[in-house]
């Protein structure tokens, strides 16, 4: 007769699970942050910020409103309701405003900026694309790959090689300037006339646009590559080597077609 078969041995009792780690809490917010002189913070996450003077901020920047005056770094993104700035405003990080972007001085951005409106006067460089859902003015220089904008009004100089796209775009431009393709309902372009001095030295503003399409386009003292418009309005000094669409007005010192580049002569600058 066979042995019986051992008994199964019983399976130990299984560890009771790690209880969950608590979800983290939220940095608070300070209500109100006042920094003035030579700072340095790790981050700032504030209702309100008031900065005078040498700041540097090598994290993030998280605010309701901020009134910056000084020079002020941001080593990473800044996100607020609305920035008002003096002096510099430096972020290497994007920028993200749910109002009000306005400042006078120098305005340097590593990233994209998105703001609801813009009034800005003095030097504006980003790295990234420039988009303002309502209105942006802006009196002095700026240099951003491409737009997207709901009105630019500009006063000074632009450099956007990329797409400028909006509802309407004016633009009086005082220093040499390029766009590539220009887009709105609305678009007029107009170029500083020289003074006698620069009539003199044959030195001459130099506004190049790639492309405009519009439902109606004023040019005057820029050369454009292309135009597309039922309604063009071409003004002094005006070139554009195509179009499609109608010429409804045209000074006489507008050109049309294609115009050979040829140097100066030697000894002098346009």
């Amino acid at each position: 007769m066979s042995a019986a078969a051992p008994p199964p041995t019983a399976a130990p009792p299984a560890k009771p699970a790690a209880p969950a780690a608590p979800p983290a809490r939220p940095r608070p917010r300070l209500g109100e942050l006042h920094d003035s002189g030579t700072v340095r913070r790790d981050s700032v996450d504030a209702d309100r910020w008031v900065a005078t003077g040498l700041v540097k901020v090598t994290g993030d920047v998280n605010l309701g409103d901020g009134k910056l005056d000084g020079t002020i770094s941001v080593g990473g993104r800044l996100s607020s309701t609305n920035v008002l700035y003096r002096g510099v405003l430096d972020v290497d990080g994007a920028v993200e405003t749910g109002g009000a972007l306005a400042g006078v001085g120098s305005l340097r951005i590593g990233s994209t900026v998105h703001t609801v409106t813009a009034d800005l006067k003095g030097t504006v460089r980003l790295v990234g694309a420039l988009r303002v859902d309502r209105a942006i003015s802006l009196r002095g220089s700026l240099s951003t790959p491409s737009a997207t904008v709901g009105e630019l009004d500009l006063e000074g100089e632009a450099h956007i090689p990329g797409d400028l796209v909006g509802l309407r775009v004016r633009a009086f431009l005082k220093e040499d300037s390029e766009f590539g393709t220009v887009k709105a309902r609305s678009v007029s372009l107009r170029g500083k006339p020289p003074n006698l001095v620069e009539k003199v030295f044959f030195r001459t503003l130099k506004v190049s646009v790639d492309r405009v399409e519009a439902d109606e386009v004023e040019l005057e003292g820029v050369d454009v590559e292309f135009v597309r418009a039922p309604k063009i309005v071409l003004g002094r000094a005006a070139h554009v080597t195509e179009y499609e669409g109608t010429i409804v007005e045209r000074h006489p010192s507008s050109r049309v077609g294609f115009e050979s580049k040829s140097r100066p002569p030697y000894g002098l600058r346009r």
